[in-house]
């Protein structure tokens, strides 16, 4: 009974701390207040006020209209568009009054089309979450048997000079895709740089589908979708940093692993890979009583809600509709989404 109970409170906080990285929808904290971002005739992200108050500035460049913000179509290719919104953004970088600026990553993510039909321009990872643009990458949980204690998992310490959530926990192997580099390709170099991972080891990389969330600050809008792989590592392995982006390693047991989640020194944005992780392991299962919730709230914030007017709250019952529209979204991404041979 009181592993029972335990069991029950872990998942109860583990809701609680799923409504935190998926909080956009669940609290409305701008909802009705942001104007959709329009670029080529797509809707690719929000935009908040904050960020419009800076963006007024450059009329030229957008279009800003009672009911949404356009990047100016007399911008004619990829090249021409990503070269005005990097002008505007180094502008905006030299006033030294945007948060999210501060940390500039010089490192591109790429700005497509909803179901990512067609490559409509790039710019600085740093500044994607000031329009809201659907952020992807990659995790890695690294993932062992032990013969005394079970399921246990790796994860890392963030280098205290990471631009974003410096010193925190964070899952074993992570990146961004940024321009030029698919799905496995990111998994596979992030994993030897981060973790010295390579060789035959790197060959049991398991694809295991992604996760959504939309998460918001004060950086901006965060809707993120993450490609998760799992690998299952020798007893002896001791994993070493190679970039200094990492201060540590440590090797958790699945209980210590969701505690730390628990706790203000592990990277929100990194929860949802975790517990997606427990639940396919079946350490979260569906005999407690808030698994359907906790699933609900990492399951697929979609391009469908993109297109809901940013008034209306994602409502537990549109599941399958969710579900469908994030399938479709992912598809065109999954070309490289396979086992290393």
């Amino acid at each position: 009974m009181k592993e029972m109970n335990s069991t029950l409170q872990n998942c109860s906080d583990l809701l609680n701390l799923a409504r935190k990285f998926n909080c956009f929808y669940l609290s409305g904290l701008h909802q009705g207040i942001c104007k959709p971002f329009i670029v080529a005739g797509h809707q690719v992200g929000l935009i908040r006020p904050d960020v419009m108050k800076y963006i007024r500035n450059f009329p030229e460049v957008f279009i800003i209209t009672e009911k949404c913000i356009e990047l100016n179509p007399a911008f004619r290719d990829y090249r021409e568009r990503t070269r005005k919104v990097a002008e505007i953004l180094g502008d905006l970088r030299k006033d030294n009054e945007i948060c999210a600026l501060k940390g500039w990553r010089d490192e591109c993510f790429e700005v497509s089309t909803p179901l990512c039909h067609e490559s409509l321009l790039e710019m600085d990872r740093s500044a994607i979450c000031l329009f809201g643009i659907r952020n992807y990458g990659v995790s890695v949980t690294g993932y062992l048997n032990h013969p005394s204690k079970g399921l246990c998992i790796w994860l890392q310490q963030r280098s205290f000079t990471k631009q974003t959530w410096p010193g925190k926990w964070d899952c074993f192997v992570s990146g961004g895709l940024a321009v030029g580099y698919g799905i496995l390709e990111t998994a596979i170099k992030e994993a030897a740089e981060e973790a010295s991972v390579e060789g035959d080891l790197i060959k049991k990389l398991v694809p295991a589908g992604c996760v959504s969330f939309y998460f918001e600050s004060e950086r901006g809008l965060f809707p993120n979708t993450e490609y998760v792989y799992d690998l299952e590592l020798p007893l002896d392995f001791m994993p070493q940093n190679a970039d200094g982006e990492v201060e540590s390693f440590e090797l958790l047991t699945a209980e210590e692993c969701i505690q730390r989640a628990l706790t203000p020194q592990f990277k929100t944005t990194s929860a949802p890979v975790l517990i997606d992780f427990l639940i396919r392991k079946g350490h979260i299962n569906p005999e407690n009583g808030t698994f359907m919730k906790l699933i609900l709230n990492i399951v697929k914030i979609s391009w469908s809600e993109y297109h809901v007017r940013p008034t209306e709250r994602i409502s537990y019952n549109d599941l399958t509709l969710h579900i469908f529209f994030a399938l479709a979204q992912t598809q065109m991404h999954l070309t490289n989404f396979v086992v290393v041979n």
